[in-house]
C-alpha cells in the first residue's frame, strides 16, 4: 500500500484500562498529535475507549471502523499494539479489514508503518506467525478435547447468549462479511460461520 505522499486524512485512536484510574489518555494523544503533525497529517477523529483489554464493548473504536468503511480516512494511528488489539490475531484480522479499505496502519511506539514497504512486509511476517499461532492453538483444543472425550467429560461449547446471535444476523443483513462479522461482534470466525450456515444464510 507504499504510495507517494500525500495529505493523509488520520484517525488518532487510544485506549485506557478501566481497571488502572491513574491512566489518562492524553498520554497517548499528545504523542500522537504531534507526530501527525510531523508528518502533515489531517487528523479528522480521535477515538478514546475506556476499556480492559479482553472486553468487546469497545464503542470508539467500532465508529472508528465504521468512518473507515465509509472511506473518511486514510490512516489509522495508535500509540501501541496492545492499546489497539486484545492479541495478535486481533490485530491481524483488523489490519487484513484495513487493506481491503486501503487504510493504513501506524503504531507509534513500534515504528511499524504499512505506508513503506518495510511496514508493508511487516504486517505480512505479522500474519505468518499469527496463523501458525492460531494452528498450535487448534491442535492443542483439539487434543484437550480428545482426552477429554476419553475420560467421558462434556465437552460441548456453551451456548452464545442470544443477543450475540441476534447481533451476528443483523451484521450480516447489513452486508458485513464473516470476517467483519467475527471482529465487530468478537465472536471466533468458526462460530460465526458454523450459526450463520446453521440458518442457511452462507
Amino acid at each position: 500500500m507504499y504510495q507517494t505522499p500525500k495529505n493523509y486524512r488520520v484517525a488518532l485512536y487510544a485506549r485506557v484500562s478501566t481497571t488502572d484510574k491513574t491512566q489518562d489518555p492524553e498520554t497517548q494523544l499528545l504523542q500522537l498529535r504531534e507526530y501527525a503533525q510531523r508528518r502533515n497529517f489531517e487528523i479528522v477523529g480521535e477515538y478514546v475507549d475506556y476499556a480492559s483489554g479482553t472486553t468487546q464493548e469497545r464503542t470508539q473504536y467500532k465508529q472508528m471502523m465504521d468512518a473507515a468503511k465509509k472511506r473518511k480516512l486514510d490512516v489509522v494511528l495508535v500509540w501501541r499494539y496492545d492499546r489497539f488489539a486484545r492479541s495478535t490475531q486481533a490485530l491481524v484480522n483488523a489490519l487484513k479489514e484495513f487493506q481491503t479499505l486501503g487504510v493504513d496502519f501506524i503504531s507509534y511506539q513500534e515504528n511499524i508503518d504499512t505506508t513503506t514497504p518495510t511496514g508493508e512486509l511487516i504486517f505480512h511476517v505479522m500474519a505468518s506467525l499469527a496463523q501458525f499461532e492460531s494452528s498450535l492453538i487448534s491442535q492443542r483444543v483439539k487434543a484437550g478435547m480428545q482426552r477429554a472425550k476419553v475420560q467421558g467429560k462434556n465437552i460441548s461449547r456453551p451456548k452464545l447468549p442470544i443477543h450475540k446471535l441476534n447481533e451476528i444476523l443483523e451484521l450480516q443483513k447489513q452486508g458485513l462479511s464473516m470476517n467483519q462479522i467475527s471482529i465487530r461482534a468478537g465472536v471466533a470466525y468458526g462460530t460465526v460461520y458454523n450459526y450463520l450456515k446453521k440458518h442457511n444464510t452462507v
